[in-house]
């Protein structure tokens, strides 16, 4: 299975209303430090996020994954975490 499908399954947990995941290893060919992993930014909206700090967002999003970046599948990830209401907010 590739590593977008085994992101996109293991995020399913969030029961998210939205679901991206980019792969934009190929931005990241030969910089230093790149030890081979994939770079990916997900963005995840769900009402799992209500009443969660920014930062536990991102933990949580991390904490599902957290296989795939010790097996090294994923080297550096973007995450972008919203409720529903932050997302679909119009500022007047």
């Amino acid at each position: 299975m590739q590593t977008v499908e085994l992101i996109r399954e293991r995020l399913q947990a969030l029961a998210p209303d939205i679901l991206e995941i980019g792969d934009e290893s190929h931005l990241h060919r030969g910089h230093a430090g790149n030890t081979g992993g994939g770079h990916y930014a997900v963005l995840v909206v769900s009402r799992h996020f209500e009443g969660v700090s920014r930062l536990n967002r991102q933990k949580t999003v991390k904490s599902l994954l957290k296989d795939l970046f010790a097996d090294g599948m994923i080297h550096a990830l973007g995450i972008r975490a919203a409720t529903p209401d932050e997302y679909f907010h119009v500022p007047d």
